[in-house]
């Protein structure tokens, strides 16, 4: 990035699963103000239902004529219905795909492969649609950044509750997690990824340690939540957004320096008799650009 460019691509702070195979969320779906949706054809939908639900998010995506977040579909392990569904929700409303469970890169580039088809078929926009690979099993964690190097690839999330049980703890164990998260982390920030989605949480009731636990995930490196219930939606945009005193801070940050710039010099102390220099004002830049992104 050269000096002064600001940052491009800013993730979405919230993400809000909704079943597939629910009409009645799916009609409320783009009205609780998170800033994706992930249509879900995975998890929330019993086996018997899948195909009914591959015909009711494709129908939606037809329909859909108010503004809408970010639409993801998470479709399910590459399988025989992989193609299927893939082809069927095919829209031009459609942000990105998530795939579940990925342990191989092969596994993306069969899926790139056949957005390039679906998008000339469906006369869209060719490259599109992003993928977004779960890292939720042994095999991906050891292969992260293979993954995220894949191409379509802009965003990685940890699949902490699968993750857990594959490798035997406790999903509440911080301490076995931390390692885990940490490599998401670095492997999105080693390849120019979007900072990468924190776990799903069970907890919709207790919002304070929702909110605490979200502030954890932040100063880790993520950059936005999944939620798997309205009430979460708030407290997650809440985290990832930052605060004015944050903003101001970094816009002072970004104007001491490009004034020492001018003078010639590569760093600066701030008023506190911090050093400010590159790398201090590229996370001060990147804070402004969600700041911006969030007003817009």
């Amino acid at each position: 990035m050269d000096e002064g460019e600001e940052p491009g691509i800013v993730a979405a702070r919230s993400f809000l699963f909704v079943p597939g195979d629910r009409p009645d969320m799916l009609a409320k779906a783009a009205h609780r103000a998170a800033d994706a949706l992930i249509i879900d054809l995975e998890d929330a939908v019993a086996p018997s239902a899948k195909l009914q639900a591959r015909e009711t998010v494709a129908t939606w995506l037809t329909r859909l004529t108010i503004p809408a977040p970010e639409i993801w579909i998470r479709l399910n392990h590459p399988s025989d219905s992989f193609e299927a569904e893939m082809r069927a929700v095919a829209n031009p409303r459609l942000t990105g795909l998530m795939i579940p469970k990925v342990s191989m890169p092969a596994e993306l580039e069969r899926a790139a492969n056949l957005l390039d088809d679906v998008e000339i078929a469906n006369r869209m926009s060719g490259g599109s649609v992003r993928l977004l690979p779960i890292i939720e099993t042994a095999a991906g964690m050891l292969r992260v950044a293979e993954l995220g190097a894949c191409r379509r690839v802009s965003q990685l999330m940890i699949g902490e509750l699968d993750l857990s049980a594959e490798l035997g703890i406790e999903p509440t164990n911080e301490m076995a997690l931390l390692p885990l998260r940490m490599q998401v982390v670095v492997a999105s920030a080693a390849l120019g990824l979007e900072p990468p989605l924190g776990p799903v949480s069970p907890n919709f009731r207790d919002l304070d340690a929702l909110r605490s636990e979200t502030q954890s995930l932040a100063s880790l490196g993520f950059g936005s939540r999944p939620a798997i219930h309205p009430a979460q939606v708030p407290v997650y945009n809440e985290v990832f957004t930052p605060s004015a005193d944050a903003v101001d801070r970094a816009r002072t940050l970004v104007d001491l320096y490009d004034t020492a710039l001018a003078e010639g010099r590569g760093a600066v102390t701030d008023s506190d008799g911090h050093m400010v220099d590159e790398a201090v004002v590229r996370v001060a830049r990147r804070l402004l650009a969600r700041a911006q992104a969030d007003t817009t």
